[in-house]
């Protein structure tokens, strides 16, 4: 078979409106060209590899937040009539007090009903509405190597910030839409920085455990033009943290990161 058959199949099965993003970006001549093909393989790849570090930072996080409620609420938080008054409840979209409810239904205990809970459950809960009564007083001690030198609310509306973009990752990954124009070392950057708030071994061991930073570097298409300070600066980051207790060299990460997003290597 031919790569023209293999390129006519696949566009047909897969549908030619969703390969039409994917030809744009790689810059499709004709119908022999399997630069889109290469694309779209690519970015299931690296889609699939940054679910690991998007499944330890979930976890971490509303591992968190539960922490936190627990100090407040007690142990049976979901069931806590005081913390579910506390929570907004909206005619229109997303709802976390229904999500609550819904949540505990049919859960026996607080360990059944977290899973059951959305992304967006924990992410809300990052919002200055409950700076008062859970994050003035614990957000630097479930998280404890966040930046001192910061208030807690500033803090706070950081993570919130970037519980955003990760959430907007997950979402596009689940639905298995593109992301290959997004800045993903950036993304896993944000990644990182979450989980190593609240345990630097945790976030460590997750970048050993990772393949995505190297899928990075494997993009069938680059930036034209030279990358920003702020480009190289992400894709930099993410060579140093992936040398597991060896972190010197941080030029020499500079300097790979630039090359690489030039499309020099």
């Amino acid at each position: 078979m031919s790569i023209k058959d293999t390129i006519r199949a696949v566009k047909g099965a897969l549908s030619a409106a969703r390969m039409s993003t994917f030809e744009a970006a790689s810059g499709v001549v004709d119908d022999t060209d399997p630069g889109a093909l290469a694309l779209y393989a690519w970015n299931a790849r690296v889609s699939a590899a940054l679910l690991a570090p998007l499944h330890v930072c979930e976890v971490v996080i509303r591992n968190t937040v539960s922490e936190t409620l627990e100090k407040v609420y007690g142990p049976r938080w979901p069931w806590s009539i005081g913390f579910e008054q506390s929570l907004p409840t909206f005619r229109a979209g997303y709802n976390p007090r229904r999500d609550l409810q819904n949540a505990r239904t049919y859960a026996a205990s607080t360990g059944k009903a977290i899973p059951e809970l959305k992304f967006v459950f924990w992410q809300k809960l990052f919002t200055s509405r409950y700076d008062f009564r859970l994050w003035d007083p614990y957000l630097l001690t479930v998280l404890p190597n966040l930046e001192k030198t910061k208030t807690v609310d500033v803090l706070r509306q950081e993570i919130y910030d970037d519980l955003e973009e990760i959430r907007k990752l997950r979402n596009r990954i689940a639905h298995h839409e593109p992301i290959f124009r997004r800045n993903l070392a950036a993304d896993l950057k944000r990644i990182v920085t979450l989980v190593g708030h609240r345990c630097k071994l945790t976030e460590e061991w997750m970048m050993a455990n990772q393949q995505a930073s190297g899928l990075f570097r494997e993009s069938p298409i680059f930036r034209s033009g030279n990358p920003s300070h702020e480009e190289i600066a992400q894709l930099a980051y993410v060579f140093w943290m992936s040398r597991v207790g060896n972190h010197a060299g941080a030029d020499q990460d500079w300097r790979r990161a630039e090359k690489e997003l030039k499309g020099a290597i």
